[in-house]
Parts: C-alpha cells; sequence; structure tokens
C-alpha cells in the first residue's frame, strides 16, 4: 500500500478517530492491510469485518498483541492502538482500495486486468500471472481472492512500482461484480465462461450471465473486454459494453483461434491463429479447457504490448495451474493420480471427464472419484444426475462416487443402460481410500474431481503418497 499518515486514511474511509490514541500510528513505506487477526504483522492496519459467524470487533485485540498500529472498526474498542470508527467496515475497505490504485494510476503506468467466469478463473489468473511477470512488476491474489474482501485486500498490496495487476472477480449474487468494477476500473476484463457454478445463488445460469457480465457494462471505450466466442452468453455481452471487443475460442471466428489441439498425460500441444498466422504451442497442464484459459491469457496480454510468441513461450513452462487442479502424480501400483478437487461445477467436471476419457481411451482403463458439485441450490439433484449419464457416455470405465451429497451422480449411472463399467458408491472419503488402493492397478488413470467443500483433494493427495 503506499504510504499514508492516520489523518489522510480517516479522511479517505470518512471515518473519526476514537478515544486518543493517535500517537501509537506511524506512517511507514509499505503498510499491509489485513482482516484475519492471524495475519497481522508489525505495522499493518486490520479492518474488523463481519464474517458469517464472527465480527471482526472480537479480535482487534489479537491483531494489536501481533503488531496491527491502527483498527478500522464499526464502534470504538478497548484495545491500546487507534481506531478509525466507521458505519462499514467493508464499504471502508473498498474505498481505501480505490483510492489507492487512483492514486497509482496517477502516475500513469498501472494496467489492471480483471477476469470472471463460472470457471477457470484462477488458472487464467495464474497464466497471466506469469507471462506479465516478465515485462514488470505484477500484484496477483494468492488462491481464489476473489469477493468483496479479497478483491479490496489484493489491491491494497499495490505500491508505486507496480506495472500490472491482475485480479478475479467471483460473486455469489447480482451487483456483487459492479462493485468490483467500480473499485479496481480495469484496462482489460477478460470472461471465460458462463455456467451452472454457484446457480444456486443466482437462481440459473440466465441470471448467472446477467452478473457475469457486469464485468463490462461500464468498462469505457478505451477498455478492452476479451470474451469467448465459443459461449454464447458471453459472447452476447459484447452488445451490453462500450469497451473494444477482442475473441478467443475454438471457432474460425475468433480473433485468438486454438486448432489441432491434441493431449496426452503430459499435456496439450496446439496451433494458436491470429490473422494470417499460426503459432505452435503447448501446455504442460491437461485438459482443452486449459487450452482455452491460455488463449484468453494470450488475447489479454496482447492488448498490454506483449506479443504472442513471448506469451506462448512462457506459458509452455508453467508446470503447474494451481495444487489441486488438473494436477499429475504418480498413484499406487503404477497408475496416474488427477487431482483436479479444489473445485467443482457441472461444466468443470464435464471438461475434466472428456479429458479423462481422451487420455485413456483404447490404452489404459479410466476411473472417475467424484463427490458434490457445492451450490447449485435447486439444481443441484438434476446436475449431478447429468454427470452420472455423462460418464457412462463417455464409457468411463470406474466410477467411484463419494458422500451423500453427490449420491444422485451414482444413481444416474447404475440406471443407464449399454455400459459395460461399473459404478460405486461411498459414504466417506476413507472407504473410497481403502477401495481404491485395493483395486488400482499399473496404467490406470484417475480423476479425482469435486467441490472444495467435499474434501476429495485430501483423497487425491493421500492416493499420490507412496508407501
Amino acid at each position: 500500500m503506499i504510504s499514508l499518515d492516520l489523518h489522510q486514511i480517516a479522511e479517505v474511509i470518512d471515518a473519526s478517530l476514537a478515544g486518543n490514541r493517535s500517537s501509537h500510528f506511524q506512517t511507514l513505506d509499505s503498510t499491509t492491510v489485513v482482516s484475519d487477526s492471524r495475519q497481522a504483522t508489525p505495522g499493518c492496519i486490520f479492518f474488523a469485518l463481519q464474517g458469517e459467524t464472527t465480527h471482526g470487533h472480537d479480535f482487534a485485540a489479537e491483531a494489536v498483541a501481533n503488531g496491527a498500529q491502527l483498527v478500522v472498526a464499526e464502534t470504538d474498542l478497548p484495545i491500546d492502538a487507534p481506531v478509525l470508527v466507521v458505519s462499514n467496515s467493508l464499504e471502508a475497505l473498498s474505498a481505501l482500495a480505490k483510492h489507492v490504485i487512483a492514486s497509482v494510476r496517477r502516475a500513469g503506468r498501472l494496467k489492471i486486468v480483471a477476469i470472471t467466469g463460472s470457471n477457470g478463473k484462477t488458472t487464467t489468473k495464474n497464466m497471466l500471472k506469469v507471462v506479465l511477470s516478465k515485462h514488470g512488476s505484477v500484484v496477483s491474489p494468492t488462491g481464489s481472492f476473489n469477493n468483496q474482501v479479497g478483491v479490496p485486500l489484493t489491491l491494497l498490496r499495490t505500491s508505486m512500482d507496480t506495472d500490472f495487476i491482475v485480479v478475479e472477480m467471483g460473486a455469489s449474487g447480482p451487483g456483487q461484480i459492479a462493485h468490483l468494477v467500480s473499485i479496481v476500473e480495469p484496462d482489460v476484463a477478460i470472461v471465460l465462461k458462463v455456467g451452472m457454478a454457484h446457480a444456486g445463488g443466482f437462481g440459473g445460469i440466465e441470471q448467472t450471465a446477467i452478473a457475469k457480465s457486469e464485468i463490462v457494462r461500464s468498462l469505457p471505450a478505451s477498455a478492452v473486454a476479451v470474451l469467448n466466442l465459443d459461449d454464447a452468453r458471453v459472447w452476447k455481452m459484447r452488445e451490453v459494453t462500450a469497451a473494444r471487443i477482442v475473441s478467443f475460442g475454438l471457432s474460425e471466428q475468433s480473433d485468438y483461434q486454438a486448432i489441432n489441439i491434441a493431449s496426452s498425460i503430459s499435456g496439450s500441444t496446439f496451433t494458436v491463429r491470429f490473422g494470417n498466422q499460426e503459432f505452435p504451442a503447448s501446455l504442460k497442464i491437461l485438459g482443452e479447457h486449459m487450452v482455452m484459459n491460455a488463449l484468453a491469457t494470450m488475447a489479454a496480454a496482447a492488448q498490454l504490448g506483449i506479443d504472442i510468441q513471448d506469451s506462448i513461450s512462457t506459458l509452455k513452462e508453467l508446470e503447474l495451474a494451481e495444487r489441486w487442479r488438473m494436477q499429475v502424480f504418480p498413484g499406487p501400483n503404477g497408475s496416474t493420480i488427477i487431482n483436479d478437487a479444489y473445485n467443482a461445477s457441472p461444466d468443470s467436471v464435464a471438461a475434466a471427464l472428456k479429458t479423462l476419457a481422451e487420455l485413456t481411451r483404447g490404452h489404459s482403463r479410466a476411473v472417475a472419484v467424484l463427490g458434490e458439485m457445492a451450490e447449485l441450490g435447486e439444481f443441484s439433484g438434476q446436475e449431478h444426475d447429468q454427470i452420472g449419464r455423462l460418464v457412462v457416455r463417455l464409457n468411463i470405465d470406474s466410477l467411484i462416487v463419494v458422500g451423500k451429497q453427490a449420491s444422485a451422480i451414482h444413481r444416474a449411472a447404475e440406471l443407464e443402460g449399454s455400459w459395460n463399467g461399473e459404478s460405486m458408491y461411498f459414504a466417506t472419503a476413507d472407504e473410497a481410500y481403502d477401495h481404491l488402493r485395493g483395486v488400482l492397478e499399473r496404467g490406470d488413470v484417475v480423476l479425482v474431481k469435486s467441490s472444495n467443500s467435499a474434501g476429495l483433494r485430501l483423497l487425491g493427495d493421500r492416493l499420490a503418497e507412496q508407501d
């Protein structure tokens, strides 16, 4: 964060100073802002935010004990540090982030890329980060820090030396992405895909599309919207933005098109077609959906002046998109584990299953270990059912379903006819682990996929451990 004194911060966030403890505050060249008292370090600012079950007010004393020099709260607190009292701590956090970004932008070199979509945000963010890092200083979140708290906290890591910021924008309801855009004011906005992820919170896929479109609706004509032409709902967003449109996809009409895609357990090869030129490319990361994320990365980087061949050269060396995302390990008895269980939606599960089928067809046994896809609300039953039927259509050899919330996958697969494979259900990951350890053989390829809340990423890790 840029250097600000106590009174400047108070003015920016419309706060009043409680008590008479201002002498405790020292202006630092770089100040960390946290909302988790466990992450507090000497000299940081602690924002006391309302959580799902607790309030940050209860942890302010702990934050000060860990070194916080200033607390922003919605009431005065009996702590040995100055307290800036605001009407809403989350709004104050956003206001401070917006001020910092505006201050750095006045220096004239900062460029910001924002990414949304039902799937692929974190992978694309990581891809962009490594590409941009070769051309300047980059600020981006660790993991999926993409909500109303995570985005401002990421922005507050910006300094006058920052060249690029890459942020994800997630949402669980209407208006949230629009709020984040008002803080960030991106130069480039990427929309990857509209799917059923979080559909329970939005009320359906059409409502999800409207919410995702908030990232481009207020963009000025000077900005660029990078849109997936293959997704009709994403492509329709070109009608609601003043920004210049750049497209990517498998379609011949895409500005950045991928052709000749081939996948193996070692990754993917493909050709990027841009205008009248074609460029060979490769990824060490598995899956056609990862090729789409790479295309979006190349398209966005090009809008920031980075040559497509430069992006291709950088991305081919990227070993891993993120932990638990199509992460390949040796497994028991000579098998191979693909641990993709950090997150799951109907679209991402379908993409991972198609990759599994392509990698194994005709020469290896395909084993799918699937758990719950969370946050689908009223659509949960039908979406889990469709995944079970997809397993059969793809002729996956063995299906292992884990957990009550995912049991509809197992039932649907068993009801489908003309399938030589088998489906088994286990209530717990431990039971599934014991079974898999006993039946996996050399050459088997095992996909482990679920939402984070189902915990199958840990099952994938256990399977990858060698005795």
